[in-house]
């Protein structure tokens, strides 16, 4: 439906909760640009994170605008972004198309353990405390849904593609 306007989707959650997974599946299904947002962390992010040291808003803050811009120079994008404050997704949400927040939430124990498993990423596992700590969960007025992560990753990417889907807005 060429006059219509799906929302940008952005996957959201703690670290190990399947964010980037989903994300590249949700892309593959609508056929919208994918984004990981850790490949704009800047380096010193990086360094910090794979130290074991939690950011800082101020850490964050930079990162969180090239995502921003990165979305609003697209149409139809999928994002993997932890956006765990409120006032993060502000940030994110301050673009021409709207924006679709999907949780991806599930008991620590188990996002810890798929942490643990997985190999050759940056951020280390003593990092999904402060996390889980930050995370404000979504609000009643934020257009977004919660899914939980123990749910096939393949169950829950067309869940998410049905959310969007009811969320279009005619242009």
């Amino acid at each position: 439906m060429g006059g219509d306007r799906r929302p940008h989707i952005v996957l959201m959650g703690v670290t190990g909760c399947g964010k980037s997974t989903i994300a590249r599946q949700v892309a593959s299904m609508t056929g919208g640009e994918f984004l990981d947002a850790d490949d704009l962390h800047p380096a010193s992010n990086v360094a910090k994170m794979a130290a074991g040291i939690p950011l800082t808003d101020a850490d964050r803050a930079p990162w969180l605008e090239a995502v921003r811009d990165w979305m609003g120079a697209r149409s139809a994008v999928v994002v993997a972004c932890s956006a765990l404050r409120r006032r993060y997704r502000d940030v994110l949400r301050n673009v021409a198309v709207p924006v679709a927040f999907v949780h991806l939430d599930g008991a620590p124990a188990m996002i810890r353990s798929r942490m643990v498993a997985r190999r050759g990423h940056f951020m280390r596992p003593v990092l999904l405390d402060s996390q889980l700590a930050l995370l404000e969960p979504l609000e009643s007025d934020e257009l977004g849904v919660v899914f939980d992560v123990g749910t096939r990753p393949d169950e829950i990417a067309r869940s998410v593609v049905d959310f969007a889907r009811d969320r279009t807005v005619a242009r």
